[in-house]
């Protein structure tokens, strides 16, 4: 959708107001991933404990390490299918090579069957 999408949404029992370019569905899609986590972290004992300033940096830490992981697993599968394309390339310049090769060696034959 474009233009600005104004959407309330529920985080950690609050009503909050997000405003982006994206659809409602992805507005309402993070809002779920952070709730998801702050559910996670509420059911350990020792997140429970810390002051909610402290909580909130390990949310954040969390989070960020999520997107560090997700983003080094897309690089690792963007370098996998780059050497899968590589691989693929030459294996077509094999098989055009083989062809030549099969072609000549045709041609090859019928010269010497024709004589």
């Amino acid at each position: 959708m474009i233009g600005n999408n104004d959407i309330e949404v529920v985080i950690g029992g609050k009503v909050i107001t997000l405003s982006g370019n994206e659809s409602e569905e992805y507005l309402q899609k993070v809002s779920s991933y952070i709730n998801n986590k702050i559910a996670e972290y509420n059911n350990v004992d020792s997140f429970r404990r810390q002051p909610s300033d402290m909580q909130n940096v390990l949310l954040l830490l969390n989070i960020a390490d999520d997107y560090f992981k997700t983003k080094k697993q897309i690089e690792d599968l963007e370098g996998e299918l780059e050497a899968k394309d590589r691989e693929l390339y030459d294996l077509k310049h094999e098989l055009i090579a083989a062809q030549i090769k099969l072609e000549s060696r045709e041609k090859q034959i019928r010269n010497i069957q024709g004589k």
